[in-house]
C-alpha cells in the first residue's frame, strides 16, 4: 500500500509510504530554494515520486496534514500578519470565524486542497484529511522505538484544527485524545509574537531567541522587572490558561509590545525561553501525573526548542522520553501517512506493522555523473585543486582534524531541519576560531547561536551528561556537557555549557561515520562541529549544483562532492 503526504503550508512537504515505511520525505524548500516556503508542494511530490519510482496512478491513498489549512502566505505577508495581530481587521476575522463564513470558507478551501491533488493526477476520491493535531500525534507514537505497554502522547505547536496542543495515551497501536487546548491560548504564537517583537520572523527565527536566552537568564531570574512575559499562561491539569489580561493569542502583539517595553534583547529572550520552559514542564509533569505514564513521546513544533527539552527530559515524572526529530509540521506528512495507513489496515483487519523510526534521510541522492557534471564549469578555476582520493570520507576526516572548515556532500539528503552529515558543514569543535569564521564568512549568522556536535555513537556519554538512557541521533535534543568540554567547546552553548549532539551511528551511516573515526585517528576525539550546509537565509543544499555554488560564494576550505574532494589552495 502506497500513501503519499502531503502538509501544503509553512515549509510545504511531502513524504511517500510504502507498506508502512516511509520511502521519500522532502520539503519544497529545497528544490525552489525559498526558506520555509509555503505552497502546495508539487515539486516535492514529484521528487517523491521519483525517488520511490512510481507514478501518482500507483499511488494508493493521498493523506493531507489537516483537516483545515489556511491558504498561502509570502514571508512578508506572514510578518505583516503577525504585526497586524491586533488590528481590527484580525478581531474581525475572530469575529467571522464563530458564524456560518466560517464553514463555508473552510469547505472553499478543501475544494481547492482538492482539487490540486487532481491536477497531478491523483484520484480525488482517494484522498483524506487527517486532522493536525492526531498527525502530529501518529508520528510520535510510531516514530518511537515503544510497540509494548501504554505511551504518553503530548503535542505542541502554533495551531492546527482549531488546537495548539493535545494529551494521549498510546496503546496497542490506538491513540485515545484525553486533553486538549484551543489556540487561543497557543504558547507556539505566544512565543511567535515576542520572536516578531525582537525584529526576527515568526516561525522560523525562534530558535535564535532561544539562543539568545541563557545571555539573559540570569538576570531574568534575579530581576521581576526585566521578566516582561511571566505568567503569561498559566498550568491548570492536563491543559493551560491565559493569564488575566492576556489576549486571544492571535491578537496579543500590542499587548505583549507593552509588556516589552524597554526591556534588553537577551532579557526579553530569556523571559520568553523561561515561560516556554515553566508551562511545558508543568504540563507534561502533569501529564505524566494523571495518567500514570513516564513514558513518554512528542511531536509539534514547539518541541524544535532543545532546550525545553532538555527541561522535560529532566523532570522526575518523565522515566523515557522521545521527540519526533523536525517535528514541526513538516513531520505532519509522515504522520498522516500513518494514520490513513493504520485506518485501512484495521478496516482490513490487520496488525498495523509499522517499524520505528531509524536513519531519516529521506531526500534525493545525486549519482558520481552527477557530480562530475557539477564541477565542469569550475575544473579550471584558479586557485582549486579538484582530486579523487580513494577514500573521500577518511581524507575529510583528516582535512578537519588539520584545522580545516569543511563541507559534506554524499548520500541521500536528510529530512527536516537539521544536517545529520550528508549535507553538512564540519570543523574542529576545539578550535573557537571557527565560530566567527563559520558565522561571518560562510553562513552570516547571528554571532550569538551556539553549533551543535556530531558525535560517535559509542562516545557520546564522554561529552553529554544523561541521567536517564536516550538516543539521541537526531539533533532534537540538549544535555549538559561533561567535564570534558574543552574538547568540543566550540560546540557548545558558551554560556550554559549545553550541547546538542547527533549521535553517528556506523550502520546508519557508514560513509560520516569514516569521517569521524578518521577524525578521532587523527585527534584522539570522537566528536566534530556539525552544522547545516547553506547560506544564511537559504535553505540546506539539495543537488550537486548548489552544493558548489555555496562553496564557491563562502570561505571554505574544502568541499567533498560524492567521491570528489575541492580544495582551496
Amino acid at each position: 500500500m502506497k500513501i503519499l503526504g502531503i502538509h501544503d503550508g509553512h515549509n510545504a512537504t511531502a513524504a511517500l509510504l510504502d507498506d508502512g515505511r516511509i520511502v521519500a520525505a522532502v520539503s519544497e524548500e529545497r528544490i525552489v530554494r525559498t526558506k520555509n516556503v509555503d505552497c502546495f508542494p508539487e515539486h516535492a511530490i514529484a521528487d517523491c515520486l521519483r525517488i520511490a519510482g512510481c507514478t501518482a496512478g500507483e499511488v494508493d491513498f493521498v493523506a493531507f496534514n489537516g483537516e483545515h489549512q489556511p491558504y498561502s502566505r509570502t514571508r512578508a505577508e506572514l510578518m505583516a500578519a503577525f504585526r497586524q495581530a491586533s488590528s481590527p481587521k484580525t478581531a474581525l476575522r475572530k469575529f467571522l470565524r464563530r458564524t456560518p463564513a466560517n464553514a463555508y470558507f473552510r469547505k472553499r478551501r478543501r475544494a481547492t486542497r482538492l482539487e490540486n491533488a487532481g491536477r497531478l493526477g491523483f484520484d480525488e476520491k482517494r484522498v483524506r484529511f487527517v486532522e493536525h493535531h492526531l498527525a502530529h500525534a501518529y508520528a510520535a507514537y510510531w516514530c518511537s522505538p515503544w510497540r509494548e505497554g501504554p505511551v504518553l502522547i503530548l503535542t505542541c505547536d502554533g495551531s492546527g484544527d482549531d488546537l495548539c496542543a493535545t494529551a494521549n495515551v498510546g496503546r496497542n497501536g490506538k491513540i485515545e485524545r484525553v486533553a486538549a487546548v484551543h489556540e487561543s491560548r497557543s504558547l507556539g504564537i505566544i512565543y511567535a509574537m515576542a520572536t516578531t517583537l525582537l525584529g526576527m520572523m515568526p516561525l522560523e527565527d525562534e530558535h535564535k531567541v532561544m539562543g539568545m536566552a541563557p545571555y539573559g537568564r540570569r538576570r531574568v531570574l534575579a530581576r521581576a522587572e526585566d521578566d516582561c512575559f511571566a505568567n503569561l499562561l498559566k498550568v491548570d491539569g492536563m491543559t493551560w490558561e491565559r493569564a488575566d489580561g492576556c489576549p486571544d493569542a492571535y491578537q496579543s502583539f500590542k499587548y505583549m509590545k507593552g509588556r516589552l517595553g524597554l526591556t534588553r534583547f537577551d532579557n526579553a529572550s530569556a523571559s520568553i525561553q523561561l515561560l516556554a520552559e515553566k508551562v511545558l514542564a508543568e504540563w507534561v509533569a502533569n501529564c505524566a501525573r494523571t495518567t500514570g505514564l513516564g513514558r513518554v513521546a512528542l511531536a509539534g513544533g514547539v518541541f524544535m526548542n532543545v532546550k525545553t527539552n532538555k527541561v522535560i527530559y529532566d523532570s522526575t515524572e518523565v522515566e523515557e522520553l522521545f521527540v519526533m526529530p523536525s517535528c514541526g509540521d513538516e513531520s505532519n506528512t509522515v504522520g498522516a501517512c500513518y494514520a490513513v495507513y493504520d485506518e485501512e489496515r484495521r478496516r482490513a483487519g490487520l496488525a498495523t506493522d509499522i517499524p520505528p523510526l531509524g536513519p531519516i534521510y529521506f531526500g534525493g541522492e545525486f549519482d558520481d555523473v552527477e557530480c562530475e557534471r557539477a564541477l565542469v564549469a569550475i575544473r579550471r578555476t584558479e586557485g582549486l585543486e579538484i582530486s579523487e582520493p580513494q577514500d573521500v570520507d577518511w581524507e575529510l576526516g583528516r582535512l578537519v582534524a588539520s584545522g580545516k572548515v569543511a563541507a559534506r556532500f554524499a548520500g541521500r539528503m536528510e529530512f527536516g531541519a537539521r544536517a545529520l552529515g550528508n549535507r553538512s558543514i564540519l570543523a574542529d569543535p576545539t578550535d573557537l576560531g571557527v565560530v566567527p569564521k563559520i558565522n561571518e564568512m560562510i553562513k552570516s549568522r547571528d554571532f550569538w547561536m551556539p553549533f551543535a556536535p556530531s558525535v560517535l555513537a559509542e562516545r557520546a556519554e564522554e561529552y553529554a551528561v544523561k541521567p536517564k538512557p536516550m538516543a539521541a541521533p537526531y539533533m532534537i535534543m540538549a544535555f549538559d556537557s561533561t567535564a570534558r568540554r574543552d574538547e568540543f567547546r566550540a560546540a557548545t552553548h558558551p554560556y550554559d555549557k549545553t550541547t546538542r549532539p547527533q549521535e553517528v551511528y556506523e550502520e546508519w551511516n557508514p560513509g560520516y561515520y569514516r569521517v569521524l573515526k578518521s577524525f578521532e585517528e587523527a585527534t584522539g576525539r570522537g566528536i566534530v562541529l556539525n552544522t547545516s550546509f547553506n547560506l544564511h537565509g537559504y535553505p540546506i543544499v539539495y543537488g550537486p549544483e548548489e552544493a558548489v555554488e555555496v562553496f564557491l560564494r563562502s570561505s571554505l576550505d574544502a568541499l567533498a562532492l560524492g567521491p570528489y574532494l575541492i580544495q582551496r589552495k
